[in-house]
C-alpha cells in the first residue's frame, strides 16, 4: 500500500484587538479575586479591561518608579501611603482603576474603615503614574495606546487626583496633569518633581529612558 502524505495546512486566526464585555462592580470584584494574576480594570460604563503582562523593559521601568516612590514614602510616612500597580481603586464615577504607581494623603487614608483599606480602595489617589508600556508586537495593546492613557489621566483628575504623570518612554516624553491647568509636556527631562503634593520627592528618569 502506498501512503500519500500531504503538507500540513497553516491556519491563521485574526484575533480582534479588544472584545467588549460589560460587568457589574460585584462581578468585577469576583473576577479579580478569582484571577489575582490578571491585571484587570473596569471603565465607568462597566467595560472589562484585561491588560496584558508587561515585557522586560516595562517591568524594569515600573520597578524603578515604584522603588523610588516607595523610598520617599518610607521616609515621609506621616504624609501618606504609596501603592504599587497591583492596587485597585474604585473611583467616584464607578470605574475600577489600577495606576502603575500612586499615593494617597495620610488624612484621606485614615478616614477609611479597616474593611475599605483591605479591599479595593473606594476613592481616587491624590497622585498617579501611568507608564506607557513598550510594544510586545507590531500591534499595540489598546489599553496602552496614547489616547487611551490620556483619557485615563483626565479621568483621574475629574475624580479628584491632584497630580498625575503620564510617562512615555517610546518618545521620552512626559505629560504632567494638574487640577484646572493645561497639561504640561516635557521632552526628555532628567527628573520630575513631586511639587507640593509630594514635597521633596524627585523621580530620577535615568533608568526609565535607557
Amino acid at each position: 500500500m502506498v501512503q500519500t502524505f500531504t503538507e500540513p495546512q497553516t491556519i491563521s486566526l485574526e484575533v480582534p484587538n479588544s472584545i467588549a464585555l460589560t460587568v457589574t462592580g460585584e462581578q468585577f470584584e469576583a473576577l479579580a479575586l478569582a484571577n489575582p494574576d490578571l491585571r484587570l480594570e473596569r471603565t465607568s460604563q462597566g467595560e472589562l479591561i484585561v491588560n496584558p503582562p508587561t515585557g522586560g523593559e516595562s517591568g524594569s521601568r515600573n520597578l524603578s518608579i515604584s522603588a523610588q516612590l516607595g523610598h520617599w514614602c518610607e521616609t515621609n510616612d506621616d504624609l501618606g501611603e504609596g501603592f504599587d500597580s497591583a492596587t485597585g481603586f474604585i473611583l467616584p464615577n464607578g470605574a475600577n482603576r489600577s495606576p502603575d504607581a500612586s499615593w494617597l494623603s495620610r488624612t484621606r487614608w485614615e478616614a477609611l474603615t479597616p474593611k475599605q483599606r483591605k479591599g479595593f480602595v473606594p476613592l481616587c489617589p491624590d497622585f498617579v503614574v501611568e507608564l506607557r508600556e513598550a510594544k510586545l508586537s507590531r500591534r499595540e495593546s489598546a489599553s496602552d495606546s496614547l489616547p487611551t492613557l490620556q483619557a485615563k489621566m483626565r479621568e483621574y483628575l475629574e475624580n479628584g487626583a491632584r497630580l498625575g504623570w503620564l510617562i512615555d518612554p517610546q518618545n521620552q516624553r512626559i505629560e504632567i496633569y494638574r487640577q484646572q491647568v493645561e497639561v504640561e509636556i516635557l521632552l526628555n527631562p532628567a527628573e520630575l518633581s513631586g511639587e507640593d503634593i509630594l514635597p521633596g520627592f524627585v523621580l530620577n528618569l535615568r533608568r526609565v529612558w535607557r
